[in-house]
């Protein structure tokens, strides 16, 4: 099987909540955010700290990646949350607000000499103006730097004093990020949808954030996880047809043109149809 990892769901939970911690063993998602962020009072940082340290040291996640989503540049807390998150060594450490590359850069650097293993990645999310102008280059700031996150909540909010129902404030957002992530050959996840009890609308972002190119979505409840692990998802349909273009490439090899079901088939068809394989192979595993 690829080690493919996929991101159809990524779940934030509060850290200084032991029942949701507990219950997250037990969810159907990619990836578990432990936050010390929006989701903690001031008042329960430090425990929510220590709680998100010894989730990730516990070997009780199965195969979920574990993230530690940090406080942010500037605040009281970030120091502290960034070294505890560094020797605990999850997969990977969100850091909200990035703004810059060279933040970006000094978040690395932070990491290497707080002791971050070299496999902890960099997640960065991006929730302001300023990051949407230097996106292309925060998202190819550094090798440590995996995958890019939308901060949707922020950015409506950086732009509109008053709610703006839909998401045509933020599509050419979500474009740009999107494009720059694939520019640097990083992943992107969308930004999370906060009316739970709206099914359909919550199905129907799902739905357009991966026509946008989303690798998949952040949640904020246990009842989102199973729409977006289909959304996100190759259909029975897709995988089909990316087979079929597989065996067509290797049936055609070294005889110039190569079709399937009438169509030319090129290099970037056949490794689009390898990705939607690994991604199917990778959530067998699962």
């Amino acid at each position: 099987m690829s080690d493919y990892s996929p991101r159809r769901s990524v779940l934030y939970m509060p850290s200084s909540n032991p029942k949701a911690l507990e219950k997250a063993k037990t969810l159907p998602v990619d990836a578990i955010i432990f936050d010390l962020e929006d989701a903690v009072a001031p008042g329960a940082k430090d425990e929510a700290r220590a709680a998100a340290a010894a989730a990730v040291g516990s070997g009780e996640y199965g195969g979920r990646e574990l993230v530690i989503r940090v406080n942010g540049v500037g605040t009281e807390w970030h120091a502290a949350d960034l070294v505890a998150a560094a020797k605990a060594g999850p997969d990977a450490i969100l850091v909200p607000k990035v703004g810059s590359a060279d933040q970006v850069r000094a978040l690395a650097t932070a990491l290497e000499w707080a002791g971050a293993p070299e496999r902890t990645q960099l997640w960065a999310m991006i929730e302001t103006p300023g990051a949407i102008f230097d996106v292309r280059e925060i998202a190819a700031a550094s090798p440590r730097l995996a995958v890019l996150v939308m901060g949707t909540n922020d950015l409506v909010k950086e732009l509109y004093a008053q709610h703006v129902p839909g998401r045509a404030p933020v599509h050419v957002s979500l474009q740009l990020s999107v494009l720059a992530a694939r520019a640097a050959g990083i992943a992107i996840l969308d930004g999370v949808y906060n009316d739970v009890r709206d099914t359909d609308g919550f199905l129907a972002e799902c739905r357009q954030g991966r026509e946008l190119g989303f690798d998949g979505k952040t949640l904020i409840h246990p009842g989102q996880v199973e729409g977006a692990n289909t959304a996100f998802a190759p259909s029975a349909a897709e995988v089909e047809e990316a087979e079929g273009i597989l065996q067509a490439w290797e049936d055609g090899a070294g005889t110039g043109v190569v079709t399937y079901n009438g169509r030319m088939i090129e290099n970037l068809h056949v490794e689009t149809a390898q990705r939607v394989l690994d991604m199917q192979a990778a959530i067998r595993g699962r």
